[in-house]
């Protein structure tokens, strides 16, 4: 029990119960699949609150870090996002601020510059020096970024992008992200002054942990992007191919 935060549950649960009451008033008949999704998002965000992940991660693994930033920044965000049914994606897509921030080409940099942000020495070190305050800041804009990444993504409003734009998408996502973890893999010093002052876990230089850090965030970046990206490829592959089938059928009826 003394692994769990529970100082921070309030601070989650308060992120988790205002979106589940945004989910809840829309009124809408739900397919199972789309609450599943949502549900998972939320029970992801308050996990990272209070489970020994977020306790390794406050006080001596910058790898228990990195995975719940990830949890924060990518995983729950993308089953919020799949969640949202199709009637309420339509009407808030009808409010101008969220076309303008579920722009590809807002969204994106949005998303990879707080990624980068947050991980420069000054900013991280200061968020784990502050973790009643600053490092909520932290995960929410974490959370807010990753919501308006996948929006493009996962929903058909306010804007329907192509399968191949989405898989463009998630490629170009991928080039941006991806160096993160590959730099702090390859550093020959430890990047955060935070973890080389907390006691070292599991017989783990502050080295080590920041190198399996950095390995762990590329891979599961790689698979991530990997398998989103080829999805929408083979869907606009097929998209295609629906499409000179019909234009064949119709030259031939005419």
């Amino acid at each position: 029990m003394d692994a769990v935060r529970w100082d921070f549950l309030p601070h989650e649960l308060f992120v988790a119960g205002a979106l589940a009451g945004l989910y809840g008033i829309q009124g809408e008949r739900l397919p199972r699949w789309r609450l599943a999704c949502f549900a998972g998002g939320l029970v992801l965000v308050v996990a990272t609150a209070v489970t020994p992940l977020d306790s390794l991660a406050t006080t001596s693994l910058l790898t228990a870090h990195l995975l719940q930033n990830v949890f924060l920044a990518e995983w729950a965000p993308a089953l919020v996002v799949l969640g949202v049914p199709a009637g309420l994606a339509t009407r808030l897509g009808r409010r101008s601020v969220v076309r303008l921030f579920t722009h590809p080409a807002v969204a994106l940099p949005l998303w990879v510059a707080t990624y980068a942000a947050w991980h420069l020495p000054a900013a991280y070190d200061a968020a784990l020096h502050r973790q009643s305050s600053l490092i909520h800041v932290e995960h929410a804009t974490y959370f807010a970024t990753g919501v308006l990444f996948w929006w493009p993504l996962l929903q058909d409003a306010p804007r329907r992008l192509s399968y191949g734009a989405r898989a463009v998408y998630v490629f170009v996502a991928f080039v941006l992200a991806s160096p993160l973890g590959i730099v702090l893999s390859l550093l020959s010093r430890p990047a955060y002054d935070f973890y080389v002052d907390a006691p070292n876990m599991w017989g783990l230089s502050d080295l080590s942990d920041q190198q399996i850090a950095g390995v762990t965030m590329s891979v599961e970046q790689a698979v991530v992007f990997f398998c989103v990206a080829t999805y929408f490829v083979l869907r606009h592959l097929r998209a295609e191919e629906a499409r000179e089938t019909r234009l064949e059928e119709s030259s031939q009826i005419a």
